[in-house]
């Protein structure tokens, strides 16, 4: 079974289909959360995923979208967006951010947005976050996004080691416990601007990482006719 797994799309509709055409043909999408937030497209990317009957889990951003947490952890620009995204939510586009659970456990993965012991808030971004984390799921591997730069962290040893994967790096999952990040779709932060993405093969027992071009200009300028913040809108370019 092939599936696309995606993270942090943030209603960047461009860079979702840019996503969804390089990773095909997937016989199944799983979105690890953050749907919403930042980006113009909110219910046209939530509309495309449900289309394509993803399953997954819910971010930060998508739980104060539709009013379960408060905005005060959030910075002036994110909480902005925030605001502006809850205001052009359709009743069908909230329900279906959520129904989508903190975390989710499809066989041998557990889905989760942060972490699998805190989902909408930490940020899996060291070994030894990684290594505290490994009692808080019961599967082999666990799939987080939040980040929004690809990694991965697998046991070797008694230790936890980081593997950073590139565009068509490809990591074999051979039983040890590993946390796997694909990336931020709609929002890179690792100095790369396109895209990030992975496609799980259960059959082969492997991911493999992408980066994927898509349109930025279309996108910042969806965002600039909404009056989202500029610093929203010039970091798309940059990558950070």
């Amino acid at each position: 079974m092939r599936i696309a797994l995606i993270s942090d799309v943030h209603s960047n509709l461009p860079a979702l289909e840019s996503v969804l055409d390089a990773l095909a043909p997937f016989d199944a999408v799983w979105q690890l959360g953050d749907v919403v937030g930042y980006g113009p497209d909110p219910v046209a990317v939530i509309e495309r995923l449900r289309a394509l009957g993803a399953t997954g889990v819910r971010g930060n951003h998508d739980a104060a979208v539709i009013g379960e947490i408060g905005t005060d952890w959030f910075n002036d620009a994110a909480r902005e967006a925030v605001e502006w995204t809850t205001g052009r939510m359709t009743s069908s586009a909230s329900d279906w951010l959520a129904q989508n659970p903190h975390t989710r456990v499809e066989g041998a993965f557990t889905l989760a947005h942060g972490s699998p012991r805190d989902p909408l808030w930490e940020y899996l971004f060291s070994t030894s976050i990684a290594r505290a984390n490994l009692g808080a799921f019961a599967t082999p591997y666990c799939l987080v996004g939040h980040t929004h730069v690809p990694v991965a962290f697998r046991e070797s040893g008694d230790g936890v080691e980081a593997i950073v994967p590139r565009d068509g790096t490809v990591l074999e999952l051979d039983g040890r416990r590993t946390i796997l990040n694909p990336g931020g779709v709609g929002q890179p932060r690792d100095g790369d601007a396109r895209a990030a993405a992975a496609l799980l093969d259960t059959g082969a027992g492997t991911v493999t990482w992408r980066r994927v071009p898509y349109p930025i200009a279309t996108t910042q300028q969806a965002m600039r006719t909404a009056g989202l913040p500029s610093r929203l809108i010039e970091r798309l370019e940059r990558g950070f």
